[in-house]
């Protein structure tokens, strides 16, 4: 009796929930760019008080503007202290917490900007003309504060002084850009990176006096400090702001190297050369930060040469005995993000495990981990100074990004801010379900499940499975445009992590190196009969869609389809030849491809490449790529295209300009998301895309719908 009355229960808060989530409207492009973003925290020295940035987008208008707010962790209240068109970015503090700093495009390029805390009108501070990139504050001479950022410029400028330097990189800069002869020009790999070619410019580290408002070069030469990241923190500065440690890779052949290493550079000595402390590692090196006692630098390391995708572990390096200590070799799953706690003795950070990123903790004398905030998607975090809180930036699938806390001593969580408040209120953001399959090899597979806006479980509803690219990473229950935009228009969205996917132990992750047709695929194979065989999902109207690797998978399947009636591939390796010298980290394509070079196992490439198999295309097929996309070159989607056009296949190419492997979100991710609603409505008979795909791409669509 009492399991009867639990489960109905149980059968009563799900209607209702349902009832409640079909009163708000569904989800649609347009709420997306109604959301807004957070970042860029930074606690004050007395703990009080955070600077953080909220972007707003103007779809419309394809433009997005960043402002400087301030919360009172005290009070509560918030406010807003930059108002300016110009993105206001990289908020932080002066050293008496009197003033902020910032980077803002409102004059002159990306500049820094300062201003006082309780407002006022900002001021210019830097004149440099090739702009100011992450910004980081530390201690100078009498105590004054000095402010260090990177710029690219050209090295041969960094000879001369500050004033002759700045017209230097303007002289050089405007006759490349503007000068009748157009042109790349490269004797060596690695000529192009991600979305933009070398043509003679470098990363380097400058200081920006306070005092005297003078630039002056920290490192110098034809080498990047700090070297290439997406993730960012490649750099920090020691408390007592005489060192900086710096990320940087040496080697001579980039292109196949990963051997990024941890630079050491004292500032009060500027004719001395960087010392690498990490020189006996041969893999990746990168994230320094110094420990508040200067005693220590924690880092992440990963110990497999040309591999990007080993293990990555939390690391100190012991300044004084020049030791290094692996803290999580014991953990098999990648470290994301660290923090020291305030008295030097801990460290927390987050880890990629099973769809999540919850926070540890390691105590550096016992070398005890434990977990302190379990299954919550953490994007970024800090320590409070009394060591005794963290300020986190959250999500989940169901939930937009804001910023949390969470007391050490207390269990539960407490939302610091609801800038999304209204659009929760108003739009249905679907939470997603979690669900569990056999793959290859016995192994688990774990799959995400949105379901559609207005649920019925005595409906049948078409179904769209995104297949994620990497390919080592993982799905997470966090929050992202595409988990939304399908269900709100009637499909059930699933996300899976199949072998490769990070989270479930390196050996899993491993798995997919030199088996991209294999076990991954199996899974994928198998997480289709299993969503086919749900109550809800209609197994005739079926499509799947992936990015990046995720488009290789998707050209995979085109040639070896059994369950999709549609497809969508974006920025995916068609052929696995010319991948391999199209792109330009080689090491990828080179490890992934079981460590052979085409040349040296052809047949290999040959039995791995979607093009081998044109002859089984038949599923009608949406592409997507990036004319600068250097990653996975857009030849790869051009060649399929080509070949589904060749073979009497429905397919449709969109092609953006000026974007690399990642389009820009307001001004080409629109048209992502309304091509795939187009494109699986016709073929899945999903509710209709609230434009014209075409009409957007000639910029009509926002007049036309007035």
């Amino acid at each position: 009796m009492r399991h009867l009355t639990k489960c109905i229960f149980i059968l009563i808060l799900v209607c209702s929930l349902n009832l409640f989530s079909a009163e708000k409207k569904p989800f649609a492009i347009d709420d997306l760019y109604r959301l807004k973003g957070i970042g860029g925290m930074r606690i004050s020295p007395d703990g009080n008080k955070l600077l953080f940035t909220v972007t707003e987008s103007r779809l419309k208008e394809g433009k997005t503007n960043s402002d400087v707010f301030l919360l009172n962790l005290s009070t509560g209240e918030t406010t807003q202290l930059t108002f300016d068109p110009g993105a206001d970015t990289d908020p932080f503090w002066s050293t008496d917490g009197k003033k902020i700093y910032f980077i803002s495009s409102r004059q002159d390029g990306s500049q820094l900007w300062e201003m006082d805390v309780n407002g006022g009108e900002a001021r210019k501070l830097s004149d440099f003309y090739t702009g100011v990139s992450t910004p980081l504050s530390g201690k100078g001479p009498n105590g004054a504060q000095k402010i260090l950022f990177t710029s690219t410029v050209f090295p041969e400028c960094l000879e001369k002084e500050a004033d002759q330097c700045n017209s230097c990189n303007k002289e050089k800069a405007e006759k490349l850009e503007s000068g009748p002869v157009q042109a790349h020009m490269a004797d060596s790999l690695l000529f192009r990176h991600w979305n933009a070619y070398r043509d003679w410019q470098y990363s380097h580290l400058f200081c920006f006096d306070l005092v005297e408002k003078k630039v002056k070069a920290i490192t110098k030469g034809q080498v990047d400090y700090p070297a290439f990241s997406t993730g960012g923190g490649e750099y920090d500065i020691s408390s007592d702001g005489n060192t900086v440690c710096i990320v940087s890779n040496h080697d001579k052949n980039l292109a196949h190297s990963t051997n990024q290493d941890l630079f050491l550079i004292d500032l009060n000595a500027p004719q001395a050369e960087p010392l690498n402390i990490t020189i006996e590692n041969k893999a990746h090196d990168g994230a320094p930060s110094f420990s508040p006692d200067g005693q220590w630098i924690g880092f992440i390391t990963q110990r497999v040469p040309g591999c990007e995708s080993s293990k990555k572990m939390l690391a100190l390096y012991n300044i004084k005995s020049k030791q290094i200590k692996l803290l999580t070799e014991g953990i098999d799953n990648w470290v994301s993000n660290f923090n020291w706690a305030p008295d030097s003795r801990s460290i927390y950070f987050t880890l990629a495990e099973k769809g999540y990123t919850p926070m540890y903790r390691v105590n550096l004398a016992a070398n005890r981990v434990e977990k302190i905030i379990e299954r919550q998607s953490i994007a970024s975090f800090l320590v409070t100074p009394d060591g005794k809180e963290t300020i986190f930036l959250r999500s989940a699938t169901g939930e937009p990004y804001e910023i949390w806390s969470c007391r050490f001593d207390q269990k539960g969580l407490k939302r610091l801010t609801s800038f999304n408040k209204k659009v929760e209120e108003e739009v249905d953001i679907r939470p997603s379900e979690e669900h569990w399959t056999v793959g290859a090899e016995g192994k688990q597979i774990h799959i995400f499940v949105v379901k559609p806006h207005a649920f019925d479980p005595n409906k049948k509803y078409p179904l769209i499975l995104n297949i994620h690219g990497g390919p080592q990473m993982q799905w997470m229950n966090n929050f992202r445009g595409d988990w939304q935009v399908y269900p709100g228009a009637g499909y059930v969205l699933a996300y899976p992590n199949p072998h490769g996917s990070t989270g479930y132990g390196q050996q899993f992750t491993d798995a997919i190196s030199g088996d991209w047709n294999g076990r991954v695929m199996e899974d994928i194979d198998k997480v289709a009969q299993y969503l086919a065989k749900l109550p809800y999902v209609d197994s005739e109207r079926m499509g799947a869609m992936g990015w990046s690797w995720g488009g290789y998978a998707i050209m995979w399947i085109e040639g070896h389809n059994k369950y999709f009636k549609a497809l969508a591939s974006m920025m995916g390796t068609y052929n696995t030849r010319s991948m391999y010298s199209g792109t330009e980290e080689l090491w990828f394509p080179e490890w992934d491809m079981n460590r052979f070079k085409p040349w040296e196992k052809p047949e290999f490439y040959n039995e791995t490449s979607p093009s081998t198999y044109v002859k089984e295309f038949k599923t009608p097929c949406l592409i997507i790529t990036g004319e600068r996309d250097y990653r996975v070159p857009y030849h790869n989607s051009v060649e399929f295209f080509t070949d589904l056009q060749e073979m009497g296949v429905a397919s449709l190419l969109i092609i953006f300009k000026n974007d690399g492997h990642w389009p820009n979100g307001v001004k080409s991710m629109p048209v992502y998301y309304n091509a795939h609603l187009e494109w699986f409505h016709k073929y899945l008979n999903g509710d209709k895309a609230p434009y014209d795909t075409e009409a957007l791409i000639r910029n009509m669509a926002f007049a036309e719908k007035k």
